[in-house]
């Protein structure tokens, strides 16, 4: 079900021409101007991100849904830090529908987890996103 949800969300975003703009040598961040709301609870946000080096820690691309003073976090998906434009997807099942079609904002950010002084995981921004989007719905197929 995931599978076939984030192929149909892929075709509408190609054909909608998603931004893919980030300069070149330097971590960056771009949300598409589209989510999507998926059969039952599902929600999937996407975009676009750079980053150069890993080397002190995983990165990820995480991202959070605002709509109508309702906030939830929408997935992780690991980065892969290559100096290269990547597309991600972050998918999440919710308990509950309480997103609607229309205008909601996403927060995205490229997280890297490096460690401190004293060994615990220590979080770090390569960079940060805000982005208003247009809730879609996908139809079931």
């Amino acid at each position: 079900m995931r599978i076939r949800l984030a192929l149909a969300v892929a075709a509408l975003l190609a054909a909608a021409g998603a931004p893919l703009a980030h300069a070149e040598g330097a971590n960056g961040l771009s949300v598409d101007t589209q989510g999507f709301l998926g059969p039952g609870t599902t929600v999937t946000l996407s975009g676009t991100y750079r980053c150069l080096d890993d080397s002190k820690g995983p990165v990820f691309v995480s991202s959070t849904l605002d709509q109508d003073g309702r906030s939830t976090s929408i997935g992780g998906t690991r980065a892969v830090c290559d100096g290269h434009l990547h597309t991600w997807f972050n998918t999440s099942t919710l308990k509950e529908s309480v997103f609607r079609p229309g205008t909601a904002l996403v927060r995205a950010a490229l997280l890297q987890l490096g460690t401190s002084d004293t060994g615990l995981p220590q979080p770090g921004f390569l960079a940060v996103q805000d982005a208003d989007v247009t809730l879609r719905t996908v139809p079931a197929r």
